[in-house]
């Protein structure tokens, strides 16, 4: 008998299909590796969109819808169109609180960034000593409580013993009410914003400064230039980006001055007995919260809001053309 060998199985032969979905994994894993890595930014950005859009873009859209409204949160919304506006535009207590607003943003704005101009430039110096404790005191005002600083203030500008009319009599000059008085106020309103963040700008103006390469100041004095053609010609167009930035801001934090003069004029919301410092945001908080006008202090806010966006366009592009000029 012959015994025939057994068969030999041989493999199936693999699918075309499943070779082809074998070959397109590892493209397939590279390029979801690869949408993970471009969306990873914005998951670590969304936060802060996320916050703003809460506490940010919807009070901000939800003013525009209020204003539009005779909103009393006690009793009903009916909807009034543009009257708001219509009233506000035709009250003399909004152009008082306007024309107060503007007084104390140009007291305060313009002597503060001039003053903290000249401090950096002052504690830029490298011959200074104890340069860093000097640079530390600038916070000082920055971190100290609004409410603390009203009262200091408040006694320094005090009528019948403050210290400055205390000075003023030395000279024969008759004391002044400070609180009465309205450009006499604003000087007190404007002093107090310009304590509280002439460090802050002081800082922001070092920092920049230090990042001035030392080259460009040897290659101008190599040249001739002086000490003040140096900060005309070299200081000042390198500071133009940081300039602009601190006017924009100085720009939008002075037209919404509020604590100073609330405390000020505190327990009232007038500004004053005859509203002689009040300024616009104080008007918006009183019609608001004070009067329960909601659409009305909305009206207020949304005005505000655009006298913001002009003028700080408006100074960005003087600034601008200054600097450039220079």
């Amino acid at each position: 008998m012959v015994l025939s060998a057994p068969p030999r199985s041989t493999p199936a032969p693999q699918s075309t299909k499943s070779a082809k979905s074998t070959a397109l994994k590892p493209r397939r894993r590279i390029k979801s590796a690869s949408r993970v890595d471009a969306f990873a930014p914005y998951m670590y950005i969304a936060p802060f969109f996320a916050l703003f859009a809460v506490f940010g873009l919807f009070p901000t859209v939800f003013t525009f819808y209020v204003a539009l409204f005779d909103w009393n949160p006690i009793g009903g919304q009916t909807f009034i169109g543009l009257d708001n506006f219509v009233t506000l535009y035709g009250d003399e207590r909004f152009w008082n609180a306007m024309r107060n607003t503007f007084s104390i943003w140009i007291l305060s704005t313009v002597p503060q960034l001039l003053l903290a101009l000249f401090l950096a430039q002052l504690l830029n110096n490298a011959r200074l000593k104890f340069a860093n404790l000097f640079r530390m005191t600038m916070l000082v005002p920055y971190i100290t409580s609004v409410v603390a600083t009203t009262i200091v203030f408040a006694s320094l500008f005090g009528r019948d013993y403050g210290l400055i009319n205390s000075f003023l009599n030395f000279f024969g000059v008759e004391s002044i009410d400070f609180a009465a008085n309205t450009f006499a106020s604003h000087i007190m309103v404007s002093t107090m914003v310009l304590w509280r963040w002439f460090g802050y700008n002081t800082l922001i103006y070092l920092a920049a400064l230090q990042a001035i390469p030392k080259d460009i100041y040897e290659a101008a004095a190599i040249d001739g230039a002086g000490g003040f053609k140096q900060f005309f010609y070299v200081t000042i167009p390198s500071l133009r980006p940081v300039i602009i930035f601190t006017i924009i801001v100085s720009t939008i934090g002075g037209l919404q001055v509020f604590t100073e003069p609330l405390l000020l004029s505190a327990p009232g919301l007038t500004g004053g007995s005859g509203r002689q410092f009040q300024t616009l945001s104080l008007f918006m908080y009183e019609q608001g919260f004070g009067n329960f006008q909601f659409g009305y202090g909305s009206a207020i806010g949304v005005t505000l809001f655009a006298l913001i966006v002009v003028f700080s366009v408006i100074n960005y592009l003087l600034s601008r053309r200054i600097t450039s000029d220079d």
